[in-house]
């Protein structure tokens, strides 16, 4: 193209050229020149299908023939590439990162038109190999995916259920019983009430409960309903939609069904839950659905309820302060955990559980006790029950000094709940009924046997001495109404 001097400005630069001859001689140049600078070049057509790649591209991607190529999908060859998207959306992608093997790649891509400016396809440039231009960017990015990866890790290890129902220790027939519960519970994929005084071991049961199902590669989600203020129980289960009351997330918040999708729900302390969601979770239990809050779209689930209380819920439902038909589909698979006073035999082996627990985490060498000490603890209400007892060792390795620690080292700790461990000889002042003892050749029974059969005549003395009235019963051995059905049932007394 000849020009004239007196068409040059200052910096040599034609004056006056129309934008059709400036693209007519520019484009060439440019796309030869990204060609020639680029780490390679492609080009697509409407259907995303290659019509052409350089020798660069080729062989960086390791493609010996680049013929071999032309008219596959652009996915075939490069399955990170993001051409089709702007062959159909029609608008550029100018910068981003596209990953191919463990490398990732600078590139470009943007619309091809013809002259008309019809779109007939895309041209993809990779601007830099290995983003070795962009170290700040690329160092920051990868760290930023290490610490994504890191978090997934650790959110999927939190939403894992780490006890099993061999972690409820104890062999005596009560615990061996609800062992036998659970396990039966784990092969039903039913709604599952576990119900038992505070600290007896119920979320313990439900985890293990979770584990030995076919959900045990999902999630366990715990929720206590008590520990959430009552305004927000409905969010924190249910999640809400965007914007859904004055304060809320600009995004929408799933709840926690959602996050326990595939898996198991645990609802702790369900008899605090509002009466006005009731309803609402009702329907949840029946239809596998929640509605967020402040949304119109209804999500399906798939998510096991094991639920728990301390509480007598049919006193509750008898007050009206739980909904019958909530209480009737919660109770599907009932679980009575026993208190750890009910399994007196168990204690020395919760004992030196806790104390091996209480050394993991400390650092420091197992406690010892000595018999004096066992024998005491074996003989406490323990109303707090597991919770209270490893409570106590806690105290007692803190506040004492050397090992094995005597009765005498506890009783401060235990205050005026302390109850007197029997005493192996005693003297006592006035006489004393004392049991027949055993003939010299008599066979010796387990212990196991020999506290069953005394809670057996115990359950029968009471309803004797109470004419049959099983509620009165239960308050005379200090137990709840729901634990004694539990126990008769076990010793085939249900029905007398």
């Amino acid at each position: 193209m000849a020009i004239a001097r007196n068409d040059l400005d200052n910096n040599g630069l034609t004056i006056g050229v129309s934008p059709e001859r400036f693209r007519a001689v520019a484009m060439p140049l440019l796309f030869d020149h990204l060609n020639a600078q680029c780490e390679g070049t492609i080009a697509v057509n409407r259907q995303a299908r290659i019509v052409w790649i350089n020798d660069k591209y080729a062989e960086k991607i390791g493609i010996s023939d680049p013929r071999s190529v032309l008219g596959k999908e652009i996915e075939e060859v490069l399955p990170a590439s993001r051409l089709r998207e702007v062959v159909e959306s029609g608008q550029p992608s100018m910068l981003d990162l596209m990953a191919f093997g463990s490398e990732h790649f600078v590139v470009t891509r943007i619309p091809l038109r013809d002259e008309d400016g019809t779109l007939v396809g895309a041209l993809g440039f990779v601007l830099f190999d290995r983003a070795r231009h962009l170290k700040p960017l690329m160092s920051k990015f990868t760290t930023l995916q290490t610490q994504l990866v890191a978090t997934q890790n650790e959110l999927a290890k939190a939403r894992r259920a780490r006890y099993t129902i061999a972690g409820f220790i104890g062999t005596s027939p009560a615990a061996s019983e609800v062992k036998r519960q659970a396990r039966r519970a784990a092969q039903l994929d039913a709604t599952v009430l576990i119900r038992g005084e505070t600290g007896t071991g119920k979320e313990l049961l439900a985890q293990g409960i979770h584990n030995l199902s076919p959900r045990a590669n999902g999630p366990f989600v715990a929720v206590n309903v008590a520990a959430i203020p009552e305004t927000l129980v409905e969010a924190e289960l249910f999640g809400t939609a965007p914007g859904a009351f004055t304060g809320a997330d600009r995004k929408a918040r799933i709840g926690k069904f959602e996050v326990a999708n595939g898996g198991t729900l645990f609802l702790d302390e369900i008899g605090d839950l509002p009466l006005a969601l009731q309803a609402k979770l009702l329907r949840v239990l029946q239809e596998q659905e929640i509605e967020p809050l402040g949304s119109n779209q209804v999500k399906p689930l798939n998510v096991r309820v094991i639920a728990a209380t301390h509480i007598d819920l049919e006193a509750k439902v008898a007050a009206g302060e739980f909904r019958d038909d909530l209480y009737y589909r919660l109770n599907v698979l009932a679980l009575q955990v026993p208190p750890l006073r009910e399994r007196s035999a168990d204690i020395p082996a919760v004992i030196e559980h806790l104390l091996d627990d209480i050394a993991n985490r400390s650092g420091q060498a197992p406690m010892e006790l000595a018999p004096s000490a066992i024998a005491l603890l074996c003989n406490q209400p323990w109303r707090g029950n597991v919770r209270e007892l490893g409570n106590l060792l806690e105290r007692a390795q803190l506040s004492t000094d050397g090992t094995p620690l005597e009765a005498r080292h506890f009783t401060p700790l235990l205050g005026s709940t302390t109850t007197a461990a029997p005493q192996a000889a005693a003297m006592p002042s006035e006489p004393m009924l004392a049991e027949p003892a055993p003939e010299p050749n008599a066979p010796l029974q387990r212990l196991a046997e020999s506290i069953a059969q005394a809670e057996r005549r115990a359950l029968q003395t009471a309803l004797l001495a109470c004419k049959g009235n099983r509620r009165r019963a239960a308050t005379e051995l200090g137990i709840s109404r729901a634990s004694l059905y539990s126990k008769l049932q076990l010793h085939g007394l249900s029905e007398r």
